[in-house]
C-alpha cells in the first residue's frame, strides 16, 4: 500500500526550476547522488565503531552504479545508513533538510550561475531532476527490517510505499528524458566520476554489458557469422584513496581542485589550498580549502561548518563547529586524526586537547595562506571582497592571532582606497601621534563628515569603517605596532590636532550665538564651542557611542542611550557672521536647522524630520520675499 504526499510549497518551486530550467551544467546530477552515497556510507562507517547497536552490522561500503542504455536508467546504489519511511519524508520532502529557501532566494537568472549554487544549498538529489522523468529511491535502513520506496516524477506529490530490499542501504534509480539518455552510457558515466569523484574515498563500482564476437572454431564454418557472446561486467572506476592521505608529490594541482568541487559542491575552483601532514607527538593530516566565493550562510547563525573530522580515515562529524575558529567559517576541509579514539563523542570533542592543539596549528596556517594571497593584490581583492567582514570577527576572540589578523585588513580612507594598517602608518607624517578613524553606517556619509576638514588641514589620512561589526571590534583593538587607534571624533584625537587659538574679541562676538544654541537646543546637546578648523558651518563631536553602535542596539531590539555631543561652529564661516546681528529668535531657528544637517551628515537620520522641514521651508519663504 502507497500513500501520496505533497511536497512543500518551496521543494514545488525547485522542482519546477530543475525540471523547465535549461541549467548549463547537467552532468553534476551524478557528482550529488555520488557525494550523497558517500555520507551514507560514512555515517554507517562511524556508527559500526561507535554504537553497540550497529556493530554487528557486515559493512562492505561500495556505490554501485549501473545502466540501461535502450531504456534509459540510471542507478546509483549504495551500502550505507539508508532511510526508513520517516527519513524519507524528512530527507526528500520538506525545506527543513534542504535549504531550498536559501537556494531560491540567491538564484540571479543566469542559468551558469544558478545551476552552481545546486550542491551548495544541500539541493543536490534534486538535480536528478534536470536529467529524470522520473525518480526512485528505494532504501532500508542498517538495523530495521522493512524498506520503502519513494517515488515522483517531479510534479507536486510524491509517493510512499512499502517494498522488499535484501540488503541496507539506498539506491536511487533515474528514470531519464529521452534527450538526457546520454547519461545512460558507459564513457558518460566514466568521464563523469574521473572529473567529480576520482577521490571519494569509497570504492566507486560500474556494471555493464560488454559485448564480444567469437570467430568460429570449426575449420568448415569460417565463413559462418561470428557468434555475439554478451558478458556482465563490473569494474572500479576510481581510485578510492583519501585525497589528504596521498602525499603531495602524487598529486597535481588539479586533483585538488577537482576534489574541492566534489567536497565543496562548489563548481567554481578554490582560490588556495592548504595540504599539511604533521607527526611527532601529535600525529595528524589537514587539507583547506579557501573558497573563490562565499556561502550562502556565511552571516547566519544557523551555518554549516565546512570542516569534516576523521579518525584514521574513519569519518566522526562534519557538524562541530569548534574544530576552527567562527571567522574561519568559510574555510572548507578535512582534519584526520591518528590520535583520537575512533568512538570519540561529541562531549569530548569539545574539551579535547588534542584538537585544541590541532585548532590553533591549524589556524596559523590558514592565516599564513591568507597573507600569502595578500601578496597578489588583485587575488586578495577577490578574497577580501568575499570574505574581508567575516576576518574581521576574529579581532574580538582571537587575542592569539590579533597581529596577523590586523595586517590581513584593509580599509578605505579619507584619500585612499584598500590600504592596509602597514601602508598607513607609512604615509603618516612625522608629526601624527595615532591612527584615526571614522565608524558609521554609510561610506559616503563618512567622506562627507565635517570633522574629517580638521584632520585634512593638518595632512593626516583617516579610516573611514562602514561595515557593522567596526562598531563592536575596532575601538577593542588598541594599538597597532605600538600607535594608537583612536576614532577621530572623540575629545582625545581632537586635541591631538592642535586646534587654531581662538581670540578673546572673537569668543566675545559669539557669545550671543552660543546661548542662542543652548537655549534653542537644550538636552540635546552636551556643549557649544568654537572652532577655527572647519570648512563646513558645523560639527557633532565626543566620545559618546557612534551612530552604527545605536542603529545595531536598536536591530537587537534595546533602545540605546541619549547620544550626546558637543556642537562646534566655524568662526570663519559667513553664516555666523550674518548672525551675530541677528534677533534671538532667528538665531534659535537657524541653530535647529543646522544641528539637524548636522545630524543628516552623521548619520543620515533626522528624529524631527516634520520639523526640520517646516522650518526649511520658512527660511526659504523668507528669502523668497
Amino acid at each position: 500500500m502507497s500513500t501520496k504526499m505533497t511536497f512543500q510549497t518551496e521543494i514545488k518551486q525547485l522542482l519546477d526550476l530543475m525540471i523547465h530550467s535549461l541549467y548549463s551544467n547537467k552532468e553534476i546530477f551524478l557528482r550529488e547522488l555520488i557525494s550523497n552515497a558517500s555520507d551514507a556510507l560514512d555515517k554507517l562507517n562511524y556508527l559500526t565503531i561507535s554504537d553497540e547497536a550497529y556493530k554487528g552490522i557486515a559493512f562492505e561500503p561500495r556505490i554501485d552504479i549501473s545502466f540501461d542504455e535502450k531504456k534509459g536508467i540510471l542507478r546509483v546504489a549504495d551500502s550505507g545508513i539508508g532511510m526508513n519511511k520517516q527519513e524519507l519524508i524528512d530527507n526528500l520532502g520538506t525545506i527543513a533538510k534542504s535549504g531550498t529557501k536559501g537556494f531560491l532566494n540567491a538564484l540571479s537568472g543566469d542559468a551558469k550561475k544558478d545551476s552552481a549554487l545546486i550542491g551548495q544549498f544541500g539541493v543536490g538529489f534534486y538535480s536528478a531532476f534536470m536529467v529524470a522523468q522520473k525518480v526512485v529511491v528505494t532504501s532500508k535502513k542498517a538495523g530495521e527490517d522493512k524498506a520503502f520506496s519513494w517515488i515522483s516524477d517531479g510534479g507536486g506529490e510524491y509517493e510512499i510505499a512499502s517494498c522488499k530490499k535484501d540488503q541496507f542501504g539506498t539506491e536511487i534509480a533515474l528514470y531519464l528524458k529521452d534527450d538526457e539518455k546520454h547519461f545512460a552510457s558507459r564513457w558518460e558515466i566514466e568521464s563523469i566520476i574521473k572529473k567529480y569523484s576520482e577521490h571519494i574515498a569509497f570504492p566507486i563500482f560500474l556494471s555493464y554489458e560488454e559485448t564480444r564476437y567469437e570467430e568460429a572454431k570449426e575449420k568448415d564454418q569460417k565463413d559462418a557469422p561470428k557468434k555475439e557472446i554478451k558478458e556482465q561486467k563490473c569494474e572500479q572506476i576510481n581510485t578510492a584513496k583519501a585525497i589528504w592521505k596521498t602525499p603531495k608529490k602524487d598529486l597535481k594541482d588539479e586533483d585538488y581542485k577537482e576534489f574541492y568541487k566534489g567536497f565543496a559542491h562548489d563548481n567554481s575552483e578554490p582560490l588556495s589550498y592548504i595540504h599539511t601532514k604533521v607527526e611527532g607527538n601529535l600525529e595528524y593530516t589537514t587539507l583547506f580549502f579557501i573558497p573563490s566565493v562565499a556561502p550562502f550562510d556565511l552571516f547566519r547563525v544557523d551555518y554549516r561548518s565546512g570542516v569534516k573530522l576523521y579518525v584514521k580515515r574513519v569519518f566522526i562529524t562534519d557538524d562541530d563547529k569548534e574544530l576552527l575558529p567562527q571567522y574561519l567559517r568559510f574555510v572548507r576541509g578535512i582534519i584526520d586524526s591518528e590520535d583520537l579514539p575512533l568512538n570519540v563523542s561529541r562531549e569530548i570533542l569539545q574539551q579535547n586537547k588534542i584538537l585544541a592543539n590541532i585548532k590553533s596549528a591549524s589556524t596559523k596556517k590558514i592565516l599564513s595562506e591568507i597573507a600569502n594571497i595578500a601578496k597578489d593584490k588583485e587575488r586578495y581583492k577577490t578574497f577580501y571582497s568575499q570574505f574581508g567582514k567575516v576576518l574581521k570577527e576574529g579581532l574580538y576572540g582571537d587575542f592569539e592571532n590579533k597581529e596577523k589578523i590586523l595586517e590581513l585588513l584593509r580599509f578605505d580612507s579619507s584619500t585612499q582606497e584598500n590600504l592596509s594598517l602597514k601602508d598607513y602608518k607609512t604615509s603618516m607624517p612625522k608629526d601624527q601621534k595615532s591612527i584615526y578613524y571614522l565608524i558609521g553606517e554609510n561610506k559616503d556619509l563618512l567622506k562627507a563628515s565635517p570633522l574629517l576638514e580638521k584632520y585634512t588641514k593638518k595632512g593626516f589620512d583617516v579610516l573611514l569603517l562602514s561595515d557593522e561589526i567596526d562598531g563592536f571590534v575596532i575601538p577593542s583593538v588598541g594599538e597597532y605596532d605600538t600607535t594608537p587607534l583612536k576614532d577621530a571624533s572623540s575629545s582625545e584625537a581632537l586635541k591631538e590636532l592642535g586646534e587654531e587659538t581662538i581670540d578673546e574679541t572673537t569668543k566675545k562676538s559669539f557669545e550671543p550665538i552660543i546661548q542662542g544654541f543652548k537655549e534653542a537646543l537644550g538636552e540635546k546637546i552636551k556643549d557649544v564651542e568654537l572652532s577655527g578648523d572647519l570648512t563646513s558651518p558645523i560639527a557633532l563631536i565626543g566620545d559618546e557611542q557612534n551612530a552604527m553602535m545605536a542603529n545595531l542596539m536598536r536591530q537587537m531590539g534595546q533602545e540605546p542611550p541619549k547620544s550626546k555631543k558637543t556642537l562646534q561652529l566655524n568662526v570663519h564661516h559667513t553664516i555666523f557672521a550674518k548672525l551675530k546681528t541677528a534677533e534671538s529668535n532667528k538665531i534659535q531657528e537657524i541653530a535647529h536647522i543646522l544641528y539637524d544637517c548636522a545630524l543628516l551628515v552623521e548619520s543620515g537620520n533626522l528624529e524631527g524630520a516634520k520639523e526640520f522641514s517646516i522650518r526649511l521651508y520658512r527660511i526659504i519663504d523668507e528669502n523668497l520675499a
